[in-house]
């Protein structure tokens, strides 16, 4: 689900927990009708079957964009704590892939039917637009851009995930026909882990190397998910996931973060090309066993929160302007931030401001951006070429 943008990192050194450094500061419709544009996105939360919404998929995404806005506040408090820096890079190694497999499994049934078409357009293609021009301006406005630089062929800060959402669902009907998808995708990411020679340009380096777990989630079924969440499993997923954080602690002055972010390939971290290949190989297994272990604990009935899970996609955009205006306006300087008890209010902050961006009226609000409707855009009736389908739940 997205962090200080990689790719503007320094590359090939290995990010280091000092106590005594300040701080660590990053520069019902027909088929012929167009559906909301939001649902191209919020297909990832509902319910495969049935008209009514899964309660079990708004609470895992409203979740994991809560750690998503909780890893943001955590940041810029790398250098100064270790305890900071391991809870970043313990929810960095999963929370992605959570999003990214639930996408992948409500985008199994995508096709090149018209409506789905429109749906990819308007509920992604057009936030993506709308969202880097915004960006741009608000870099404009904060004093960190010189000029209106709008580039919509490279993705900034949050908007990469909208880019590779895009190309994903694009090759979705491929990899219904290939055999083994799993592992030609395991195959793909671990060979773009060793070339520095795939260039910025939509990302392409982290489309390519968490496109596994996007195929993977095509090819899950409603009974894995079950079967993560049985008694038994819910039993060791708590411990595990306190053993992971511990391995994290251990970690964090001894192995460079960037490897969580998938933007860079081996050689561009300064290592061999053959440890971009370990290095895939490991992180998807570890991240798929925490993803389990996260989903495992995600509660199946409705809680207070489930409705805000149709809203995590207005979250998920619209913190990055608190989450970099923090740092650009230095919120971080203040000493009291930098306490036990001031982490522990960040933390807290950060998951309060994302729940707010995710309620009824925000969405109310922003929802001319999020779902345009955009009818005046298409050709109403039957196209040439088009042959009408009922539609299917996707």
């Amino acid at each position: 689900m997205a962090e200080e943008e990689a790719a503007r990192r320094p590359t090939g050194t290995l990010k280091v927990y000092d106590p005594s450094a300040r701080r660590s500061m990053p520069p019902a419709r027909s088929a012929h009708s167009p559906p909301p544009a939001g649902a191209a996105l919020r297909e990832a939360i509902p319910a495969p079957h049935g008209g009514g919404r899964d309660a079990f998929f708004d609470n895992a995404k409203y979740l994991a964009i809560v750690l998503v806005a909780m890893g943001h506040a955590w940041e810029p408090l790398y250098a100064t704590s270790r305890s900071a820096a391991a809870l970043y890079n313990f929810v960095y190694a999963f929370h992605m892939p959570a999003f990214i497999v639930i996408s992948g499994y409500f985008s199994r049934n995508f096709d090149l039917r018209k409506d789905r078409l429109q749906r990819l357009v308007t509920g992604i293609a057009v936030p993506y637009i709308l969202f880097q021009t915004a960006y741009a301006v608000f870099r404009l406005a904060a004093g960190q851009d010189p000029g209106l630089a709008i580039r919509l062929v490279d993705p900034w800060f949050l908007t990469w995930f909208l880019a590779a959402l895009f190309i994903w669902r694009l090759t979705a009907p491929l990899w219904r026909i290939v055999r083994w998808p799993v592992p030609l995708a395991l195959a793909i990411a671990a060979l773009a882990s060793t070339s520095s020679a795939i260039g910025n340009n939509l990302n392409l380096q982290r489309v390519l190397q968490f496109l596994p777990f996007f195929v993977l989630g095509m090819f899950l079924k409603e009974e894995h998910f079950r079967l993560v969440r049985r008694r038994a499993v819910r039993l060791v997923a708590a411990p595990a996931l306190v053993l992971a954080l511990t391995f994290a602690y251990w970690t964090v002055p001894r192995m460079n973060d960037a490897w969580f972010y998938h933007t860079d390939s081996a050689q561009t971290l300064g290592v061999p090309w053959w440890s971009g290949v370990v290095m895939q190989l490991a992180l998807f297994g570890s991240s798929l066993i925490l993803t389990a272990c996260f989903l495992a604990l995600v509660p199946g009935r409705h809680m207070w929160f489930t409705a805000l899970g149709a809203g995590t996609l207005y979250g998920y955009l619209l913190h990055g302007f608190l989450a970099k205006g923090s740092r650009w306006w230095d919120w971080y300087d203040a000493d009291w931030v930098h306490t036990p008890l001031g982490a522990v209010a960040v933390t807290f902050i950060g998951g309060a401001v994302v729940t707010l961006l995710c309620t009824p009226p925000v969405q109310r609000v922003f929802r001319f951006a999020m779902e345009p409707k955009m009818r005046w855009a298409f050709r109403s009736g039957r196209a040439r070429g088009y042959r009408s389908e009922t539609p299917r739940p996707s």
